[in-house]
């Protein structure tokens, strides 16, 4: 079988991964429940695609329980924002239950202002059972899409009843939960493959209060007619009364348990996923195409000619890239920098690379919660191993002599950077009181990992690196520079820096459109084969459209091609961050100025690091190309 095959059911069996639903759960042991095992509902954090700031369950004044407790959490929940603790909601497994009755809350007034802004805002309430966290139904009215799910409920709504003038706030203080579960009929055990929920606005009304044993007008719980008579909203509003309720109702379901996440994962349509990676692959194609074109024609004549100059006459006539073939190896202005971004790059690409296999292996499936952002941090870290070693390579073959200060740079500057950001963005959420806030143990935790784990294995790298031999270049670097002719108009470096991040950016802004949704409009994000294929396709497009336009700069005999190299590829990263303005006024609806920022600071910390990592794949490509046509030619 030829390697093209080979090739082809590689691809294939990628793009299988993601509906592979063995792969959905790995690590995560499913539980049996018999017949009244206790299921305690968790609390999540409140969340609104509004303003992107969550909140604690508890920060509104919802129903406590005698003693808050709170689930531990991995690092990338934290980073998150979730909050998980335990609530008043408490299920038997099998047992339907009818009106029971969470608590009786007397609203004051920053209780009814806070339940307000969160109205206001269309924060919804997230809730977790058996690790599966709540889902309203949403089903379209032309019945086209089947059944999907909303995440979480809305806290409450807005508007206007009986004829009144202004809009009222209104609660949703009755939740109407339904368990799906999955029946061993050998064992008579079952495992939860579902957890849905409808929130109704309620206003109950009673007799005499029992704090032992409430009983309600408005709810009965001896009938199966859950509301009686009155169906009057429950209004938010200073020294009003809110009594919390719910009922919970058990479903047999064919759901299997491996196959439980299926409806929240596969919400995304398939053939646009499709269509982005044909739309890559003929941006590839093209790229290639030209790539060939110099490869096979161009530039083998242009060895096949300069090989057969015989005479020193012919060789001063020689024009085009065998001219600067004493310069074209000359350090670069700011080589230390170069070295720095170069080996930073090559720690951010180790980490895409393995989290990726990682994600395809379905390790960090959204049921382990956390485990990506977790996953990711922690790989920077060790990656930083890599970081030092190519760094200092690179800086060797430089002939420079300051190792320990490039070190340094490079175990300290893009997280520094990073870090600044973060810290200023952080500030601004703790400032809303948000959840999202980073507590003072966790952001120790990452300093330490940044300073006790990072930087070490960067100086482990840089020493492993340095003590290689240094790469010697192909051809002899003249003590005199030369002089570089006036260029044309589109070989300006702004011009040709900017016309080569086009292509890499159009091989990934379709599948980037999902990402951006997953991140900023709280949906989950599990295609990784399709986004596996995708980063492949970029890695080619950044390495192809770099080698083309660098081989152009060398005939028109401009040697200076070591960061216009790192740059064609990484002003990819400028286009994304003009997509991610594009994407934050057509899609989102957020107000909130703090909220703004928030967005433009997390989307410009992606867009950094993706110009390091297209700059890092274009410069190794360009490095690559360069060496291999001058060790090809003979120079006198």
């Amino acid at each position: 079988m030829g390697s093209s095959a080979w090739i082809g059911i590689f691809f294939f069996a990628l793009l299988l991964i993601p509906y592979g639903h063995s792969f959905y759960l790995p690590g995560v042991a499913p539980r049996d429940f018999q017949t009244g095992d206790p299921l305690p509902v968790k609390v999540n954090k409140l969340s609104s695609t509004k303003t992107q700031l969550p909140y604690d369950y508890y920060f509104l004044n919802y129903c406590k329980p005698k003693k808050i407790m709170n689930s531990a959490e991995n690092l990338g929940e934290v980073l998150r924002g979730d909050r998980i603790e335990n609530s008043v909601y408490a299920f038997q497994m099998r047992e339907d239950q009818t009106c029971k009755v969470g608590c009786r809350i007397k609203l004051d007034a920053e209780s009814a202002k806070n339940f307000k802004e969160k109205i206001d805002d269309e924060y919804r309430v997230n809730m977790i059972l058996d690790n599966l966290p709540v889902a309203v139904l949403r089903q379209r009215r032309d019945g086209s899409q089947p059944t999907t799910y909303e995440h979480g409920f809305r806290v409450g709504f807005k508007g206007n009843y009986a004829g009144s003038k202004d809009d009222k706030y209104f609660i949703n203080n009755h939740l109407s939960f339904r368990v799906m579960y999955h029946e061993d009929p050998k064992t008579d055990s079952a495992r939860i493959v579902g957890f849905e929920v409808t929130s109704n606005s309620i206003n109950h009304e009673y007799k005499v209060w029992d704090e032992k044993n409430p009983q309600l007008v408005t709810c009965n719980p001896s009938t199966k007619n859950i509301i009686q008579g009155s169906t009057v909203p429950q209004e938010v509003d200073v020294d009003k009364e809110v009594i919390f309720t719910y009922d919970v109702s058990f479903k047999a379901s064919e759901i299997k348990w491996a196959s439980r996440w299926d409806t929240y994962l596969l919400m995304n349509d398939d053939q646009i996923h499709w269509f982005s990676i044909i739309n890559s692959l003929m941006i590839v194609l093209f790229l290639s195409g030209m790539v060939a074109m110099i490869m096979m024609r161009t530039l083998y004549r242009d060895i096949a000619n300069y090989n057969q100059l015989d005479s020193q006459d012919e060789a001063q006539e020689e024009t085009g890239w065998k001219l600067v073939h004493g310069d074209v190896f000359r350090s670069p202005i700011n080589s230390s920098l170069l070295c720095v971004y170069v080996g930073t790059g090559v720690q951010i690409f180790g980490m895409t690379l393995v989290t990726m296999i990682f994600a395809l292996l379905g390790f960090l499936s959204p049921s382990n919660r956390g485990g990506l952002m977790t996953a990711m941090v922690l790989l920077w870290v060790f990656m930083g191993l890599l970081a030092g070693y190519s760094s200092a390579r690179l800086y060797k073959m430089f002939k420079g002599t300051e190792w320990k200060k490039n070190t340094l740079k490079t175990a300290y500057m893009f997280p520094a950077i990073l870090f600044a950001i973060f810290f200023v963005l952080n500030a601004l959420i703790w400032g809303e009181k948000s959840s999202g806030a980073i507590p003072f143990g966790t952001m120790f935790a990452l300093v330490f990992l940044w300073f006790g784990i990072s930087v070490p294995l960067v100086f482990v790298g840089s020493y492993l690196g340095f003590k290689k031999p240094a790469l010697e270049d192909p051809v002899k670097t003249n003590k005199i520079p030369r002089q570089i002719p006036e260029q044309a108009w589109y070989m300006k470096p702004v011009f040709s820096v900017l016309i080569g991040g086009i292509l890499p950016f159009g091989a990934v802004f379709i599948e980037l459109f999902f990402i951006l949704t997953s991140i900023w409009l709280n949906q989950f994000y599990y295609i990784f084969g399709f986004l596996f294929i995708v980063f492949v396709i970029l890695l080619i497009t950044c390495a192809e459209i770099t080698i083309v336009l660098c081989y152009f700069q060398l005939c028109s005999e401009d040697y200076h091609w070591w960061w216009r190299a790192y740059l064609t590829a990484g002003s990819s990263a400028l286009y994304l961050f003009l997509y991610s303005v594009f994407y934050f006024f057509t899609k989102l609806e957020i107000t909130k100025f703090v909220s703004g920022i928030l967005y433009f600071g997390y989307m410009l910390i992606g867009s950094y690091a993706f110009f390091v990592l297209t700059g890092t794949i274009g410069f190794y490509a360009c490095f690559w190309f360069v060496r291999k046509i001058y060790s090809s030619v003979k120079i006198d």
